[in-house]
């Protein structure tokens, strides 16, 4: 009951109603009303955390004050608040204020600037009577938080906290105030009181339910009339009093003492330090409620002992139970901002006395029954309470029903009547906060698994449940209502795993929004621990969602493949290709939108690899031999190669994301070995192409260079074939390193076969041009042959010898010399790419262990022919000369290799490498040297043999082989050996040594094309013919002479070949067409003018070199050529060395002056003042041995021989051994070792005395020198351990075969 209401004023002015009522109205409310301290001082109790309100309320309220000052709210219509908003308005829009509220943004400071407006404006307003301007400032305040409240809830993302201290205030400001009544005393809220002289309260009560507010909302709840609640009220009138109630709260308190089951004891509490902190607080509240009650009505004091009850301070009015309770309307579900209160909402009760005391006292007082004697108190009264909360919410969710859609609710359900009746009935029913929550939860658990509350709901139960442990941990709860609230849960975690059970149905289309809400909740629950508290095991319910998530991840999987295989053609790798892609995108989709487990353990992604990926390999597994079999249709395969390669990747791609999701569940398939074979049919095919690429590069080439690096098109065509394939085996990403590896090894091979194919077509078509053959329509008839050979018989009559016609070098030649030196370059990128020297590390490491006999693919065998000496030419002159090549054909008379043609010359130098293999068996060679026909079969000069074993070249040592040819004069050959192995680095070791063999023969032509023109202008003859008297002149002369005879031989040439031979150039005449020339003494000028030709021919021809050659060849070809001028010199002074005596006759002192006045005038010409060749490659150890034949040239014999003694000991003491191991493939596997042996090669001849050769050949000039010779070169051929003769047999061959005997040769076959 509450006390009965006298009639009071609405505390809202209508705006038709004069000013003068404001003050009839106001009057007399100085008392009742808030200071702006009381107002805030809650919300500085609750910490020092700021709440900050959106910076979009600023807005809003401008716009929500606007409407009101103009009067386009009819909310706000009172006259007097529409002038404060006005002012306030005004100040609100100052730009100073505005940005001081923008960056603090506090609720409080934005309240008291309207308290200070308001106060300011109401204290000048005439209206109001004396201090009435106060009461309408406390209802002008609650407005304007009223105001705010509306702002808010058109802004999205409030914080809770700035609401809830919003809802505070109002409710402090619209506590009911005392009314005054006629006799201008006050008067309470149905209650009327007298106060006396000595502060005693008297009071009456109104029994009608008019003035019981909570009396008509439990009626309506129920369904009773006004006159059925009345009746039932008079009739309990009697019963339940003030009294009765005061007498329940003792009773209370003497069962708590006595240990009673109501309202609890010691038994109900898992531990004593629960029971006493339940204990301590239920005897304050129930100390407090009586207090309470005593305060309302002081004549229960009369038989109350004092113990329990504190001293009530005069004139003071006892504060209501619900201090945050706000006034209601009529319709409690007016509006949505009606419905603020909570399940949870708790009380605040004043007043100091000793909870201890007040139990005791009321044990001891006789009249207090005990036991479970109430009357207001049902005898269950939790069950009553869960009913009644039922009731409640059934209620107010059928008045829901009835509001508009689009009106906003609240998610506690429940209205601000129901909510108060519920929260009494907790207090005078002893229903603690923990109770009262969880059956909240339990009732909206039980509405929404019925579908009659929405599933936003039970969050908003669950955290009232949170903030009550929050407050009271469940440890100190009764063991009652944390085993309800443990069941609770567990119904709860149930229901929403169902719920989560059936949404994981959408897998692989599930978002996190259709479960996020199940999540929130269980999470919640889990978090909470009550479950496992109570050993509710959450493991086999979870259990069944992961084996839903598998079940479901192989239902979708087969669905997919069967769809796909049907689709499917011939290429049966399509269809994993697509499955592939579809487990990828949906792998990548759930990983984006479930990066964490679900509940910590249901990780989707990896349950559904689990699954999903052992059958992909199953399926992968099953069409195996087919996948084979379709990619080996040749010439166009079912099952493309490309697809293979990107069905490898994916499901590699597919296995690691497995190993990373499910690494406690290892896989047993072998990706590796699935596909090597692919690998392998993949590595043919490109081995296969290497011709067709090198053909393909070279037929669109035209031979022009391409930019500033001087190579052609065919160069880079063809690297760019080598790099796609190299670039698509490393983008496979091969996860085993040793077969990675072996695909490297067998790539680098075909790499090697290729580039040895393109040297061999370059240098063949760089021969042709070098060496042209006319066409065969061209060819002459015996009549032409005659006229040609009578013109060269009138030349040699005019010059008394033989002249040689100088070569011009087309700029073709020069790039295809560049292609070839550019190829190494590009080669060693490749090895760079490809790491080779790892990759053979790796190979060494885990190659598994092989027989010895197949340790090996077969023996390469390095064959150089150096050169040859004392040939017998076979016509009937010994003084003819011969234009001799080498060729070596094996036992079946196939050519191996053919060396250049060194021209006009019996001591022939060719210096050539050739690489022979050999297999199974030794290899006898064939060794002829020819001598090359303009017509006809080329003449045999000589033969030889030799056998290539294996066991005899064993020690990997290179060997001087000296092979005596069966007509005379003999052949010398370097051979070595070493083992031919599937390695990358000797794979690349021997295309580099093609490169360079390549780029070396090719310059050697350039140098042979200019040699014999380089000999004839630096002739023995000349040099004579320029010291005789007038040599100069006639030398001059018969230049002249020599110009207009081979311009008639020209001309005859034409006619006899019918103008069908091109002219070739003529060397430039003089400045002057008969220079004047001094007979006395050579000058430097006489003895450069006599060489002048060469110049001449230098300049014509190496400006075409220095134009399209690069500068890497430019120089090797210009070195070559110095080491040729430095060549012809030499022969000039001395003979070649030799262990016979020489015919040649040492040159008088002027004649070797003039050769080294020639050899100077060649350096500068070289040197170019620094623009040529620098000094150390001019001025190199050649060179400083030719200077050093000056020194030696008039010595004695004697002494020379001594000298040269004394340089074979020292050069015996510096290399006791100067034999050395052979060339090795492995020394040139790419630039950086080839460089490397460079520099070693260079210091090893710094060191090696030549001047004992020198003083040797110098020797071969004088007499009486033959024996010495002959013991000094056999001497060097002990030290350098190459002696390897064979019995003498007379014009027999010699070689050491070890006995084998020589099988039937045939003659070698002509191409």
């Amino acid at each position: 009951m509450v006390p009965k209401a006298e009639p009071q004023t609405n505390g809202n002015t209508n705006p038709s109603t004069p000013t003068k009522e404001h003050s009839s109205r106001l009057s007399g409310v100085t008392n009742s009303l808030f200071s702006i301290g009381d107002l805030f001082k809650d919300s500085g109790r609750e910490g020092s955390k700021t709440v900050k309100f959106p910076e979009k309320l600023l807005k809003a309220l401008d716009q929500k004050m606007q409407n009101i000052a103009m009067l386009k709210d009819s909310g706000y219509t009172d006259q007097l608040l529409r002038r404060t908003i006005a002012v306030f308005w005004g100040s609100l829009r100052d730009e100073s204020f505005y940005r001081q509220m923008k960056e603090n943004r506090k609720i409080e400071e934005l309240i008291l600037h309207f308290v200070t407006t308001a106060t300011g404006v109401l204290r000048k307003d005439q209206s109001l009577a004396p201090d009435a301007w106060k009461g309408e400032l406390n209802n002008q305040i609650e407005q304007f938080i009223r105001i705010l409240r509306e702002c808010l809830r058109t802004i999205s993302s409030v914080q809770p906290e700035l609401t809830q201290r919003l809802d505070m205030y109002a409710a402090k400001l619209s506590t009911p105030a005392p009314q005054i009544g006629a006799d201008g005393k006050e008067s309470g809220h149905g209650h009327n009181q007298s106060q006396s002289g000595s502060g005693a309260w008297s009071s009456t009560y109104s029994h009608s339910i008019a003035d019981m507010p909570l009396v008509k909302t439990v009626a309506r709840l129920f369904g009773k009339s006004d006159q059925e609640v009345q009746k039932d009220v008079n009739t309990l009138r009697r019963i339940c009093t003030e009294k009765a109630a005061l007498t329940d709260l003792k009773t209370c308190l003497k069962n708590i003492n006595m240990n009673m089951p109501f309202p609890g004891r010691r038994d109900d509490f898992d531990s004593e330090e629960a029971f006493n902190h339940w204990k301590t607080t239920e005897l304050a509240q129930l100390s407090q409620l009586m207090v309470i009650m005593v305060q309302f009505n002081p004549e229960l004091a009369k038989s109350t002992p004092s113990e329990i009850l504190p001293a009530v301070p005069e004139g003071v009015r006892p504060s209501s139970l619900y201090a945050t309770t706000p006034s209601f309307s009529g319709d409690p579900y007016a509006s949505p901002s009606s419905r603020h209160g909570s399940i949870s909402s708790r009380y605040s009760l004043n007043g100091s006395l000793n909870p201890e005391a007040a139990a005791d006292a009321v044990e001891a007082d006789d009249e207090t029954p005990s036991g479970h004697n109430f009357t207001y108190i049902p005898p269950n009264p939790k069950r009553y309470y869960k009913r009644l909360l039922e009731l409640c919410l059934q209620y107010d969710l059928e008045a829901m029903s009835e509001l508009p859609e689009d009106q906003e609710v609240s998610l506690g359900i429940l209205s601000p009547r129901h909510l108060e009746v519920i929260n009494e009935c907790a207090v005078r029913w002893r229903i603690h906060q923990s109770y009262r929550v969880t059956a909240f939860l339990d009732v909206i658990r039980y509405k929404y698994e019925r579908e009659e509350v929405p599933l936003d709901c039970v969050p908003e139960a669950l955290g009232m449940v949170e903030k009550t442990s929050l407050e009271s941990p469940p440890t100190h709860w009764m063991s009652q209502d944390a085993e309800y609230l443990a069941g609770v849960y567990g119904n709860l975690f149930n229901l929403f795993l169902g719920s989560l059970y059936h949404a994981l149905d959408d897998i692989p289309a599930l978002k996190m929004d259709n479960i996020a809400p199940y999540l929130t909740v269980l999470e919640a629950i889990q978090d909470s621990r009550l479950i496992e508290r109570y050993n509710l095991d959450i493991r086999a319910r979870v259990s069944d969602l992961v084996e839903r998530v598998k079940v479901i991840a192989a239902h979708r999987y087969t669905e997919k493949i069967t769809e796909l295989n049907s689709q499917a053609g011939v290429n049966r790798a399509l269809p994993l290709l697509m499955i592939l892609e579809w487990m990828d995108k949906n792998t990548k989709t759930l990983n984006k939108r479930f990066p964490e487990p679900l509940l910590g353990q249901i990780d989707i992604v990896a349950h559904m690899l689990e699954v999903q990926t052992p059958l992909f390999l199953a399926d992968l597994e099953n069409v195996r031999r087919r996948l084979l079999e379709g990619s080996q249709n040749l010439p166009t395969p079912d099952v493309p190669i490309e697809d293979v390669f990107e069905l490898f990747r994916r499901s590699r791609v597919c296995f690691e994301r497995y190993e990373v999701f499910c690494e406690d569940v290892p896989l047993e398939f072998d990706l590796t070995g699935y596909f090597e074979p692919y690998v392998r049919l993949w590595l043919a095919a490109t081995d296969a192409k290497t011709m067709q690429w090198v053909q393909s590069s070279i037929s669109m080439d035209k031979f022009e260079p391409v930019g500033a690096e001087g190579h052609s098109s065919s160069i880079v065509d063809l690297f760019d074939s080598l790099k796609s394939a190299l670039d698509f085996l490393l983008s496979l990403e091969w996860p085993d390193e040793y077969q990675q590896a072996r695909f490297l090894t067998a790539l680098s091979k075909s790499i090697g076969k290729c580039i040895e194919q393109y040297c061999s077509t370059i240098e063949q078509m760089f021969m042709e041009e070098m060496f042209p053959r006319p066409p065969p329509e061209a060819t002459p008839t015996t009549k032409q042959n005659a006229w040609l050979e009578k013109a060269k018989a009138t030349v040699a009559t005019i010059q008394g010898e033989k002249k040689v016609e100088p070569f011009n070098f087309q700029p073709a030649s020069c790039v295809r010399l560049n292609n070839v030196e550019a190829a190494r370059g590009l080669l060693d990128q490749i090895y760079a790419k490809i790491d080779g020297d790892k990759v053979a590390q790796t190979i060494r490491k885990f190659a598994p262990p092989v027989p010895e006999k197949t340790n090996r693919l077969g023996f390469l065998f390095t064959v150089k022919v150096v050169e040859a000496d004392s040939l017998v030419p076979g016509d009937a002159s010994p003084s003819a000369k011969l234009d001799s090549f080498v060729t070596l054909s094996d036992e079946r008379g196939m050519r191996l290799a053919k060396t250049r043609t060194i021209y006009e010359s019996l001591e022939p130098k060719w210096d050539e490498t050739f690489d022979i293999t050999v297999r199974d068996q030794p290899l006898w060679l064939m060794a002829s040297v020819r001598d090359r026909a303009l017509i006809g079969k080329h003449d045999t000069v000589g033969r030889s043999y030799i056998c290539l074993d294996p066991r005899r070249f064993g020690d990997f040592l290179a060997h001087e082989i000296y092979l005596d040819l069966d007509t005379g004069g003999r052949l010398h050959l370097r051979i070595s050996m070493e083992g031919e192995k599937d390695d990358i680095e000797f794979y690349f070791g021997r295309a580099f040594r093609s490169l360079k063999r390549t780029t070396s023969d090719m310059a050697r032509v350039f140098v042979d094309k200019m040699s014999p023109f380089i000999r004839q202008s630096l002739s023995l003859n000349l040099l004579h013919s320029l010291v005789r008297p007038g040599g100069a002149s006639a030398l001059a002369l018969e230049r002249l002479n020599y110009k207009q005879a081979l311009g008639g031989v020209q001309a005859l040439y034409r006619s006899a070949l019918g103008n069908r031979v091109p002219e070739e150039p003529v060397i430039p005449l003089p400045p002057s067409e008969r220079p004047r020339f001094k007979a006395e003494s050579l000058s430097d000028a006489d003895i450069e003018q006599v060489i002048s030709p060469l110049f001449e021919y230098f300049e014509a021809n190496l400006q075409i070199l220095n134009t399209y050659l690069t500068e890497v060849t430019k120089e090797m070809v210009m070195k070559r050529i110095w080491k040729e001028l430095l060549t012809v010199i030499e022969g000039l002074l001395i003979p070649p060395l030799s262990d016979t005596p020489s015919d040649m006759k040492p040159l008088s002192d002027k004649e070797v002056d003039i050769v080294f006045k020639w050899l100077k005038f060649l350096n500068n010409y070289f040197y170019a003042d620094g623009d040529g060749l620098p000094l150390e490659l001019l001025q190199n150890q050649r060179y400083r041995d030719i200077m050093s034949i000056r020194l030696y040239y008039d010595w004695h014999s004697d002494s020379l021989m001594e000298e040269c003694v004394r340089m074979m000991n020292q050069r015996l003491r510096i290399a006791p051994s100067l034999r050395k191991r052979g060339k090795s493939v492995y020394q040139q596997k790419n630039l950086g070792t080839i460089k490397k042996r460079k520099r070693e090669k260079r210091e090893e001849k710094k060191q090696e005395p030549s001047n004992g050769e020198i003083i040797l050949r110098i020797l071969r000039m004088r007499p009486n020198t033959r024996d010495f010779i002959a013991q000094q070169m056999q001497f060097i051929s002990q030290v350098q351990g190459d002696a390897e003769e064979t019995s003498p047999m007379g014009g027999r061959r010699r070689d050491s075969s070890m006995g084998l005997a020589l099988p039937p040769m045939q003659e070698e076959r002509e191409h």
